[in-house]
């Protein structure tokens, strides 16, 4: 593990107008060592997911709307790890997570092991309104979204030529057995929205860690953990080794500090970082607190991240420097 914190050096605090932040996945990202045209093609799909999503903003639209159409352009873009492009399991499959949850009522959907919902975030966002459940998994997630008509694809459409690539990378190193692919990066996409009522909302998506035991969730559908938002304290999305965000409960113990301790959205991105840390979890999160501050927070090197206010220009970064 890496002993470096990297936070947001200049959060911004604006308590009338909107901001959104979104993220796309934490590692081993270095400035040099990253392929060029990977780097160039994370760039521009974060860009495209923060103009997705301030679009919605600026218009006076709700947070909630802003999330997910900020994650389902990332879910549609193969340079990351959720939707076309996520990364397969063990067995050669792929199986998506993902979670949205609005702030201003604390209602939340979320879904694990989906197959053939194209945006994963949609069918959340469909389960919590929808019904009065908050977490579906497997085959009932994927009927589900058959019942209510979210896009379905066949399972092929999220196989891209790389992530095989990577699959049998870990193969040949892991002798055939499943290996997480913690060392090289934690692939998640996320956003995190404050719109101009106040109301916050999170949502977050997956395709989970290369070589994963088929039925492995992580924290990214796990409300509290990968995905939280409480227009009293604030809105997370994580992403990283999903065990100890969950043992960690990252979401909730950030809104916690900020609520009932009075702690800065940023001290308290960095204290639960460093909590999850010393448990044994890398990876970073965007967060926006209820009274505008963006901030985030990663102890790996690089994190592709960005952010966008109604007061300022458009930010995109990836190393640790930025």
């Amino acid at each position: 593990m890496t002993d470096q914190t990297n936070t947001a050096r200049d959060g911004i605090l604006d308590s009338g107008g909107w901001v959104l932040q979104v993220h796309g996945g934490a590692g081993a990202m270095r400035r040099g060592e990253l392929d060029s045209a990977l780097e160039t093609a994370t760039r521009a799909g974060l860009t495209q997911a923060l103009a997705a999503g301030a679009a919605i903003l600026r218009q006076g639209g709700a947070a909630l709307d802003a999330v997910e159409a900020a994650v389902r352009v990332l879910e549609d873009d193969p340079a990351f790890n959720a939707g076309h492009g996520a990364v397969f399991t063990a067995d050669g499959t792929i199986e998506l997570d993902a979670a949205i949850m609005d702030g201003t009522t604390r209602a939340a959907g979320a879904v694990a092991g989906v197959t053939r919902a194209r945006n994963p975030v949609t069918l959340a966002r469909a389960l919590m309104e929808q019904t009065p459940h908050v977490l579906v998994a497997g085959p009932g997630a994927d009927r589900f979204g058959e019942e209510v008509g979210v896009e379905q694809v066949d399972p092929t459409y999220f196989h891209t030529a790389e992530r095989w690539r990577q699959l049998e990378k870990m193969r040949e190193r892991g002798q055939g057995k499943a290996v997480f692919d913690a060392d090289v990066k934690f692939g998640t996409v996320g956003a995190v929205a404050r719109d101009s009522q106040g109301h916050l909302a999170a949502a977050t998506s997956t395709g989970g860690l290369t070589g994963k035991r088929p039925g492995r969730v992580g924290d990214s559908p796990v409300i509290g953990a990968g995905t939280f938002a409480d227009d009293r304290s604030c809105a997370v999305s994580a992403t990283g080794s999903g065990e100890f965000y969950i043992r960690e409960g990252v979401g909730h113990e950030i809104g916690a500090r900020i609520r009932f301790l009075g702690e800065s959205a940023q001290v308290a991105v960095d204290v639960v970082q460093a909590e999850t840390k010393a448990l044994g979890g890398e990876g970073g999160l965007i967060a926006i607190g209820h009274d505008g501050a963006a901030v985030w927070s990663f102890n790996t090197p690089g994190m592709y991240r960005g952010r966008v206010a109604a007061d300022g220009e458009m930010t995109v970064a990836i190393y640790g420097d930025e």
